[in-house]
């Protein structure tokens, strides 16, 4: 899709066609006939145009539910874009701490933080180096109403001297972190680089800086607040808080129970000395995995009245049920040396039907132990019952736990 097709779509007669799409049948086995009868009547590069934003809004509500069926979107930018409840979650706490603040965004992909920052009050401006995702990004800002100008341009060359510094209380940066190998997981070699973008942040009062997950801690500014941030328990990005917006920790982990109407659950360092190791207790707590990226294991050990079974892998275990949002609790049932023979013995006379295998500090290629256990592909085991199975390891010895999760937590 270009500039022109996309242009076109926004037309009343694009409109039209973009509704008929939305109505037609656009299953595997429909798409071809819906394609070819929409293109004895319509423009092809239209239709096309059309067809595209169909599927991609269907794509697009895991990320923005309702939203998605209004707005617009490139495939790079939907891949690239803040989920809803992120951003409204950022959206927040930038309202809360610059009330009224006009906020300048560099890397605006299609305009997903723009919008949540429009619906909590804020003004702001967006530049996007990529015209056509400029585009998308101004109709989605005006599919809402919103007043947020995106202008194209190189957010490495965007002045904030002088005058402009009086237009903005604040910057939010959203550096390019796929290229077209894949992922980037080098903050130099993110577009523009790490470096770069915090040296544009250090010219305004506030700022933010949207980074992967997988930043190195050394990587993060002595005067930022690095937050890690996870939905249903799934890490989905990091952000770096910068001047007036840092807080008064280092590190925070912040769990959405949910996209919509989620439980906020955040845990900050306690200035703790590392766990204890002891024995597998009764039970094991998987943390969740933005609490593993702040290093916030000792913290969640301590909700819990446990410690770790080995020091250097994130399982921890406590004969104590404490209920936590910041792990997965699992009753243990057996530990065992790991061995296939055994393990598959042991499933057999256990009747166990359905099993779900978890791995932390051990090699073994998942996929393949289910097939040696008699569980791969669509085959599942003989009995009704199910289990999980976690394999793990305490120092050079590899170990594995029989499990059930705990209901509820």
């Amino acid at each position: 899709m270009d500039i022109a097709s996309f242009r076109a779509l926004l037309a009343p007669s694009g409109q039209a066609v973009l509704s008929e799409a939305s109505a037609a049948d656009l299953s595997e086995d429909g798409l071809l006939g819906t394609a070819t009868r929409l293109r004895e009547r319509h423009d092809p590069a239209l239709v096309a145009a059309a067809l595209t934003q169909v599927r991609l809004r269907e794509r697009a509500r895991a990320k923005f539910g309702a939203d998605a069926g209004r707005m617009y979107f490139t495939q790079a930018g939907l891949e690239q874009a803040t989920r809803a409840s992120v951003a409204a979650h950022r959206a927040r706490r930038f309202a809360a701490r610059l009330d009224g603040a006009r906020v300048l965004e560099l890397g605006c992909g299609i305009g997903a933080d723009l919008l949540a920052r429009g619906r909590a009050g804020l003004a702001g401006e967006g530049v996007e180096l990529d015209p056509l995702t400029a585009e998308v990004a101004r109709a989605n800002v005006a599919v809402f109403g919103l007043d947020a100008p995106v202008r194209v341009g190189d957010a490495t060359k965007v002045s904030l001297d002088g005058a402009a510094l009086d237009e903005f209380d604040a910057l939010f940066a959203d550096p390019g972190r796929r290229t077209a190998r894949g992922r980037v997981f080098d903050p130099r070699s993110y577009e523009p680089p790490l470096d770069a973008v915090l040296d544009m942040a250090a010219k305004v009062p506030a700022a933010c800086v949207k980074v992967a997950p997988g930043i190195p801690h050394e990587a993060v500014p002595d005067s930022a607040e690095a937050e890690w941030i996870s939905v249903h328990g799934d890490v989905k990005e990091a952000a770096l808080w910068l001047g007036e917006l840092a807080g008064d920790v280092e590190r925070r982990a912040t769990l959405l129970s949910s996209d919509i109407d989620p439980e906020v659950s955040t845990l900050t360092p306690q200035g703790l000395d590392d766990p204890d190791v002891r024995a597998w207790g009764r039970y094991l707590y998987e943390p969740d995995g933005a609490v593993i990226r702040a290093h916030l294991v000792g913290e969640v050990a301590q909700l819990v009245d446990g410690g770790l079974a080995d020091p250097h892998i994130a399982y921890i275990t406590s004969d104590r049920l404490r209920p936590t949002p910041f792990a997965t609790a699992y009753e243990v049932e057996d530990v065992m040396p790991f061995s296939v023979k055994r393990l598959r013995a042991e499933l057999r006379r256990r009747g166990i039907g359905v099993l779900t295998v978890k791995k932390r500090g051990s090699a073994v290629d998942v996929d393949r132990l289910r097939r040696d256990l008699g569980f791969g592909g669509r085959k599942a085991g003989r009995g009704a019952q199910e289990l999980t199975l976690v394999v793990t390891r305490v120092g050079r010895d590899p170990v594995a736990l029989l499990t059930r999760p705990v209901p509820g937590r």
